[in-house]
């Protein structure tokens, strides 16, 4: 679904292009396949796409494994385009708070609005919580990141985490807390949670958090040795390019450069920083956390989890 618009508008630019496929993985097995078949000298994949960023910042670590291809397109981005040594933001995905309207009863803005109400009511939100899994590499991402944006951070999830519930995927999350199973989530990947608030619109609500709204840019980067070079750099300039940026929007993700205007069902970051306000967004920088920082942090969430 995210990827049918920019293949469509990719294709009809350059229709010598006729055939893509795309395999969707989960993030921490995106770089899984890829090094095992680089070790086999079978590689094809032409380009690799996650917002998995401890799992991107890990693989990159290693020179070669990526090429060397600095887009003409970045010149008109922002900074924060670029996100590693050729690895360039796809789109600027943020994470937020998503609730089961008709059941919760009250219209939570932040983390600290839900943390008073499950304070106010303990056996009423009891396992009725959802967050990611930190076990896997885009939970840890998102919780560390805003933990690490927010001062207040562990304050709020210490009167939260005892009631909540992990999940190793977003789209589980949405469709629990639709269903009711769940009253609200947090950390919720935006890219499944706009197109369910179209969905189920009056049943399903998603924000951006005033007290922290975490973005992830979705790491896009061509692989050395792809069949493909020539191709797999037409596409990495398409999708940063102002046509692309607006198929990304088109597909559910957060297109951020300028020039793409927000209109009813496509997100820009301007969006985010319109809804939370500039001082809540918090970009998670690209880079490795050491494996006793990840341990201390797991440790400490999973610790304070509902059992």
């Amino acid at each position: 679904e995210n990827w049918a618009p920019i293949f469509r508008d990719f294709q009809k630019k350059y229709p010598f292009v006729t055939n893509i496929q795309a395999n969707n993985l989960d993030s921490d097995e995106v770089f899984q396949k890829q090094l095992s078949e680089m070790s086999t000298g079978n590689a094809p994949a032409d380009i690799l796409v996650t917002n998995a960023v401890q799992a991107w910042a890990k693989y990159n670590s290693e020179p070669g494994r990526v090429l060397d291809y600095t887009s003409p397109e970045m010149a008109k981005l922002p900074d924060y385009a670029q996100l590693m040594p050729g690895v360039a933001a796809m789109s600027m995905d943020p994470v937020g708070l998503a609730y089961n309207k008709q059941l919760l009863g009250s219209d939570p803005t932040s983390i600290a609005d839900l943390a008073k109400l499950v304070e106010a009511d303990p056996g009423k939100f009891k396992g009725k919580i959802t967050t990611r899994d930190v076990s896997g590499s885009f939970g840890f991402t998102v919780s560390k990141g805003f933990v690490d944006g927010d001062p207040d951070a562990w304050t709020e999830l210490e009167k939260i985490l005892p009631s909540a519930r992990p999940e190793t995927s977003s789209g589980t999350q949405i469709d629990k807390i639709t269903s009711g199973e769940y009253l609200a989530g947090f950390f919720i990947s935006s890219a499944v949670a706009f197109p369910q608030e179209q969905k189920a619109a009056g049943i399903f609500s998603f924000v951006f958090p005033k007290d922290g709204t975490v973005v992830l840019g979705r790491g896009i980067g061509i692989t050395p040795k792809g069949p493909h070079p020539a191709t797999a750099k037409l596409f990495l300039d398409f999708v940063l390019s102002e046509e692309g940026q607006n198929a990304v929007a088109e597909g559910g993700l957060t297109a951020y450069r300028d020039s793409v205007k927000q209109v009813d069902g496509l997100h820009t970051y301007q969006e985010i920083v319109d809804k939370a306000g500039e001082s809540a967004i918090i970009r998670v920088p690209y880079k490795v956390t050491s494996d006793a920082d990840v341990k201390a942090f797991t440790d400490k969430w999973n610790g304070l989890l509902g059992k």
